[in-house]
């Protein structure tokens, strides 16, 4: 079998037409793609470390710092592709397509991963947290990208999806590391308010859960035709309050009783 020199040369000037064309700019990119990836490696390295010392949630950190990573190293390709010559039109195309349909399939997932990274980044409560959220009043066992744990105080578990928590009302009563404690009596005129107050502030100083700060109110907080209404504010601390409130008032009764003080409804 004969080789038709005619045809070689033919390929070797095609080769070499080609490597002087686009040698330069497929050299380039090799060379940009090796670079970048160390440079990208070395900035997802910065990145962690930079969220490891501003103490972002550890569950997050990993997810972010590869999220960006993944983010950078795709763009890269495509930039090398375009630099070496390669026509993107059908690929971003096809990148679209599928982006506009995975949006669609999954834009509940979507809302509550934004809603987690959200929850986790400005942290308007963090595990072991009291919260109340859609109509739920329990501690805040764990916080995942797309859903959060409650348990309520009767040991139920409620899964919560993230959306709901990010775009509706939390009240957080835990937080602030207090709460106020409103307890209100009523009794008749016959009593002496001055026992009464008494009675309340000794109550107070004798139960140690009582914070000293803000201080204890106590006053007449209604004047009835039947009787008067004193009401105490006190402060306990956040966890733990109900269990501190049913103790503090046992104790606040059995002194009003052991006192003397006649409720109503109670028999002669």
């Amino acid at each position: 079998m004969k080789i038709d020199a005619n045809k070689i040369n033919s390929f070797y000037d095609k080769t070499y037409d080609w490597i002087i064309a686009r040698g330069p700019s497929v050299i380039l990119g090799l060379v940009l793609l090796f670079v970048g990836l160390w440079l990208i490696k070395l900035f997802g390295k910065w990145i962690s470390n930079g969220m490891h010392k501003r103490n972002v949630n550890p569950s997050l950190q990993p997810f972010l710092s590869s999220l960006i990573v993944i983010a950078l190293r795709i763009l890269l390709v495509l930039t090398v592709m375009q630099i070496v010559g390669i026509q993107l039109t059908f690929l971003t195309v096809l990148i679209g397509g599928i982006g506009i349909a995975a949006g669609l399939a999954l834009s509940g997932t979507l809302q509550n991963f934004a809603s987690g990274v959200l929850i986790l980044l400005l942290k308007p409560f963090v595990v072991g947290d009291n919260i109340i959220a859609q109509g739920q009043e329990g501690t805040v066992s764990s916080i995942q990208i797309f859903y959060t744990i409650v348990t309520t105080f009767d040991n139920r578990t409620v899964v919560i999806p993230n959306s709901k928590l990010s775009n509706e009302v939390i009240i957080n009563i835990s937080m602030q590391g207090s709460r106020r404690l409103d307890v209100e009596m009523k009794f008749s005129y016959g009593i002496d308010y001055e026992k009464i107050y008494e009675i309340f502030n000794r109550t107070v100083d004798e139960f140690k859960h009582c914070l000293k700060s803000p201080e204890r109110r106590i006053g007449i907080s209604a004047l009835e035709e039947s009787g008067f209404k004193v009401i105490l504010n006190v402060w306990l601390k956040s966890h733990g309050f109900m269990d501190t409130k049913l103790h503090f008032q046992k104790e606040l009764l059995r002194n009003l009783k052991s006192d003397g003080i006649k409720l109503p409804g109670m028999s002669d």
